[in-house]
């Protein structure tokens, strides 16, 4: 992907833009992720902080477990970004509110070890067990 990058929700409530190129884009795989988004796995990019705003309204924000916010549109429900403790100075966005989501290149898949035998992909990307910030 390369910048500018901008998405929204579903109502386009929420939108937002970035002038950095990802940091990374990957799919996960954990069950968190699964069922803030109600699919089989979320696909992300991290973005650095400070190169990325909010461009129109303000997310909503549930902490799902300690260190751990979950942005989403008050509106319509859709789940935004992410952000972590472990992952100092990024913001995760998911790739499905991309508004060219075409763009969108993972190179990985994490938290392998709760994907879903119905959601089995070979895609040839690499698998990993766990995130670097594990």
């Amino acid at each position: 992907m390369h910048p500018p990058i901008t998405g929204r929700c579903l109502c386009g409530a929420i939108t937002y833009r970035a002038d950095a190129p990802p940091l990374w884009q990957m799919h996960c795989h954990c069950e968190s992720c699964r069922r803030t988004t109600g699919s089989a796995f979320a696909s992300f990019f991290g973005l650095p902080d400070g190169r990325w705003r909010w461009t129109q309204g303000t997310p909503a924000l549930y902490r799902s477990s300690p260190g751990v916010e979950r942005l989403f549109c008050p509106t319509c429900g859709t789940p935004m970004a992410y952000r972590a403790d472990r992952f100092p100075g990024e913001t995760h966005f998911y790739a499905g509110t991309l508004d060219h989501p075409e763009s969108y290149r993972p190179t990985a898949h994490v938290h392998v070890a709760e994907a879903q035998p119905w959601a089995d992909i070979h895609d040839g990307l690499p698998r990993h067990d766990a995130t670097s910030g594990d």
